[in-house]
């Protein structure tokens, strides 16, 4: 047989391997990833993505680097991946807001669906939490409740808009029958600056937002809306076991990716982040943050996606909240 009749057979062979297969025997990743973070610098979104972006480039020899694409809500940067090639070189770092909320409000609406994307491992979550000032007269969260409930339409809230703070408390308001009132902000520093100064009494935000406060004593944390208490703040109870056995919110993080990513990209992504996850150092950090690590695969990563854009519509409709 010649040379040139065997190097014909060779690629007659592999164009007839399955797409699957084929795709397989690519090396993945051959140069640099972008991971698309929606938001800003220096938010928790972009602290997330630049851990991953470490583990990543860690386990799987080459550059992923973080792209701050922020703005809308985080729609922007989200549709910027939707629209991507699904070729795993440009990826989302998704969450609670723009990947779940957003789905729930009819003005804006996004440029792209919950079926844009393949979501392809779940990152980490962390509980809400309920923080007052230190002069608020309740110590406890029962306590909370009765003043609340005594005092209908005269307590004010930190409420940034569209945000997971904002969800959690109208979900709160639903479930326990509050009456209490949102004051606007453009984000959660400026809200949590006037809860410090007493302008405002009460804010339900992220639990990296209030842990150092807390710990310094500036403010006392009431409630965390997880299923179970957070090792951050052990001596906190759950909105759960204070009597509301149907309520739960987490803000969350993960990997998601253009629909039509091959399967065995997502695999080997997938596999990256679960074994990342497992490393001191990464655990640590999650830690120090109070960020319980998940590694979902994405099978389940996609059903939790699912079922939070589901209850969030639901919250969302049943309150008529505007993103804005």
């Amino acid at each position: 047989m010649t040379k040139t009749l065997t190097a014909a057979l060779l690629l007659v062979s592999a164009l007839l391997l399955p797409a699957g297969q084929a795709s397989a025997q690519a090396t993945y990743p051959t140069k640099t990833v972008t991971l698309v973070v929606p938001y800003p610098a220096g938010g928790t979104q972009d602290i997330m993505g630049r851990m991953m972006a470490e583990v990543l480039t860690a386990e799987l020899k080459q550059p992923f680097i973080v792209e701050n694409r922020a703005g809308a809500g985080g729609t922007i940067g989200s549709g910027v991946v939707a629209r991507a090639a699904a070729d795993g070189y440009t990826l989302l770092i998704s969450g609670i807001g723009s990947n779940s909320i957003i789905h729930g409000f009819n003005n804006p609406k996004p440029t792209y669906t919950e079926d844009d994307f393949v979501h392809v491992v779940q990152w980490a979550s962390g509980p809400i939490v309920l923080v007052v000032h230190p002069s608020f007269p309740a110590s406890n969260f029962k306590e909370f409740i009765d003043y609340v409930k005594k005092n209908p339409g005269k307590l004010h809230y930190g409420q940034i808009p569209g945000s997971s703070g904002h969800l959690a408390t109208e979900y709160l308001k639903q479930v326990a029958n509050l009456d209490i009132v949102g004051v606007p902000y453009k984000g959660s520093a400026p809200a949590m600056i006037d809860l410090l100064g007493n302008q405002i009494p009460m804010l339900i935000t992220n639990n990296d937002t209030a842990l150092p406060y807390v710990k310094s004593g500036k403010l006392k944390a009431l409630a965390v809306t997880s299923a179970t208490r957070n090792p951050a703040f052990p001596d906190v109870p759950t909105v759960v076991e204070s009597g509301y056995p149907n309520f739960t919110a987490n803000a969350w993080w993960g990997l998601s990716a253009p629909k039509g990513t091959p399967a065995d990209i997502v695999e080997k992504l997938q596999k990256a982040i679960q074994h990342g996850l497992t490393t001191p150092h990464v655990k640590a950090k999650l830690e120090e943050f109070g960020f319980v690590a998940s590694g979902s695969d994405s099978a389940k990563f996609t059903k939790f996606v699912h079922d939070e854009v589901a209850t969030w519509k639901r919250v969302i409709d049943a309150g008529n909240l505007k993103s804005e």
